[in-house]
């Protein structure tokens, strides 16, 4: 399956709800990271933007290294840190027991996993997806993409889940919020997940 055909794959199981309002400078990414990004990831950014699934699992902004301090809480920085801090103190899989990765966060979720490439090859359409399992306490390697990732988990389509819940895990017809257009519904009165009225939906702020 090509990267087209998984993104419009993705596109089935998970319609885009508003247009992307994510802007990137790759050529400054690139850059500051030292790499380029996988083409899959950028065509994920460029079609529905940096946000939320189904109020579980954050896709995070892409940010030039360096810009920002990576202890500010949030964003790809943010969880770069965190993910290389915790692959020197938790166990591996046996595939990845003699693994020095270079370590990218795209993803978070609210099972406090982490979502990351091992960019250490040069092309970065190789790049294995490594997750920390925060329920397991151990990382685990997967050899497919960003967007080949979530089509799995969408699919139930790995031996087990790979993410600490099963939110997402064989669903479709999900919802993706970037956080303007989540916000946008809340001081709208809206449950931003439902799209119904929300009472209570802006009440302690943003």
């Amino acid at each position: 399956m090509t990267e087209v055909n998984r993104l419009e794959e993705l596109r089935r199981l998970m319609p885009p709800t508003t247009e992307s309002d994510t802007s990137v400078d790759w050529n400054r990414m690139a850059e500051t990271w030292g790499n380029r990004f996988p083409e899959d990831y950028r065509q994920f950014i460029a079609r529905y933007g940096s946000g939320t699934i189904e109020n579980y699992l954050v896709v995070q902004d892409p940010e030039p290294k360096g810009e920002r301090a990576p202890e500010a809480t949030g964003g790809m920085l943010h969880e770069t840190a965190n993910a290389t801090l915790v692959w020197t103190k938790v166990p591996k899989s046996p595939e990845l027991a003699d693994a020095h990765p270079k370590l990218i966060a795209w993803g978070a979720d609210a099972s406090s996993d982490i979502l990351c490439w091992d960019a250490s090859g040069d092309d970065p359409e190789t790049w294995p997806v490594l997750v920390h399992n925060r329920g397991d306490n151990l990382w685990r390697r997967y050899d497919c993409g960003m967007v080949e990732f979530l089509v799995r988990v969408l699919r139930a389509d790995f031996e087990e889940c790979p993410l600490g819940d099963l939110s997402l895990w064989g669903k479709d017809g999900l919802t993706f919020l970037t956080w303007r257009e989540e916000q946008r519904r809340i001081k709208a009165g809206l449950d931003p997940w439902t799209g119904e009225p929300d009472p209570f939906a802006g009440m302690f702020g943003d």
